[in-house]
């Protein structure tokens, strides 16, 4: 959902204050840009537009363990009808080494109209880009599958809230 929003990250240590964009904040499993000393004391993110809306869902396949087989948030904004993508940011997790920005899959829909055949093509595109692992929590294969539908679903809800 960060990423969806364009977030960034402000970071303070010893050598003073820095801010980058949340996208490149993890730099691997369980790594980040982070030195010695350093911590996050603020997110920002920038005024959203009118007529724009944002959506995360995650799918855990259980209760014991809070790991997101997938993840995926996006942020859309419609032209004043609301019949029409002006522009959208969709972000993935946990179906590659680091969450991601899915620019293909976002940059489709710019000046597209909202409809389900324009954003399957987009579930499409976001399951086109992902490197999904095998694990206990899912195969490949499943992983690929809930992208679609997951990116599919969060885009609707977007537009249902972009719409009011």
């Amino acid at each position: 959902a960060l990423i969806a929003l364009e977030a960034t990250v402000v970071i303070q240590g010893p050598a003073g204050s820095r801010e980058i964009p949340v996208d490149q904040f993890c730099t691997g499993p369980g790594k980040n840009v982070l030195e010695p000393g350093e911590i996050i004391v603020e997110l920002k993110f920038p005024p959203r537009p009118g007529h724009s809306g944002s959506h995360y869902r995650r799918f855990i396949p259980r209760n014991e363990m809070d790991i997101a087989v997938v993840g995926v948030g996006a942020s859309v904004v419609l032209d004043e009808s609301g019949e029409n993508f002006v522009s959208a940011r969709i972000g993935l997790g946990a179906v590659a080494a680091k969450p991601f920005y899915a620019q293909e899959a976002s940059e489709l829909l710019a000046g597209q109209p909202v409809n389900d055949e324009t954003i399957k093509k987009a579930g499409e595109a976001a399951r086109s880009v992902i490197k999904p692992i095998t694990d206990m929590r899912g195969t490949e294969e499943f992983r690929l599958h809930v992208t679609g539908v997951l990116t599919e679903r969060v885009l609707k809800k977007a537009v249902e809230r972009a719409r009011g």
